[in-house]
């Protein structure tokens, strides 16, 4: 299964990826495996270091960027993120389908990169509606939900370009959603 194209899921902050993915994972638990993000951001409750993200400092990101360890990286709200080839390689390894949630500037490294994959964005019904979704959550201040709309505007812009991303999933109604995303990871 290791020459399977990895597949790269992206979209703003809030529009169901996380769900989308967990769901999927739960119903083919052997078949993907996901490639562990590395970030400087601080956990959020419940996540586990590890498992959801790889945790680290920025001095400690900045020497994985100078010794040439990911695919892609990139800063956002004053947190860098990253995909680090050794996770990328380790699930291909396990004769697993790769799975990467990166954002908008990973697509585009990504794309430069030797990397052959598939690319599915993930699109709120509206900005309104992001708005309320990370609003719900609890976790945003006041000047990091307008960055994370910010962003979203632009990768939803981005996301209408031609040849952008191969399949891009309006998730306004999360069953709906998550059979179009099934059909296009799994093909069923």
């Amino acid at each position: 299964m290791s020459n399977l194209a990895p597949i790269v899921i992206s979209g703003p902050s809030g529009t169901g990826k996380s769900t989308l993915l967990k769901r999927l994972l739960a119903e083919y638990p052997d078949r993907f495996g996901f490639s562990i993000s590395y970030t400087t951001r601080k956990p959020r409750d419940g996540e586990v270091d590890g498992k959801d993200y790889n945790f680290v400092t920025v001095d400690q990101f900045k020497k994985l960027i100078e010794d040439g360890a990911f695919i892609e990286w990139a800063q956002f709200g004053g947190n860098y993120y990253g995909t680090a080839v050794a996770g990328v390689k380790k699930v291909a390894d396990n004769n697993q389908q790769c799975i990467l949630d990166i954002d908008m500037q990973g697509v585009k490294a990504v794309k430069k990169s030797d990397l052959k994959a598939r690319y599915l964005f993930v699109a709120p019904p509206s900005i309104e509606e992001l708005r309320s979704r990370l609003t719900g959550r609890g976790t945003e201040t006041d000047e990091s939900l307008e960055k994370r709309l910010a962003a979203a505007e632009g990768e939803l812009a981005y996301s209408k370009e031609p040849g952008a991303h191969d399949l891009v999933i309006v998730n306004d109604d999360l069953d709906k959603a998550y059979k179009q995303f099934k059909q296009f990871i799994v093909g069923e």
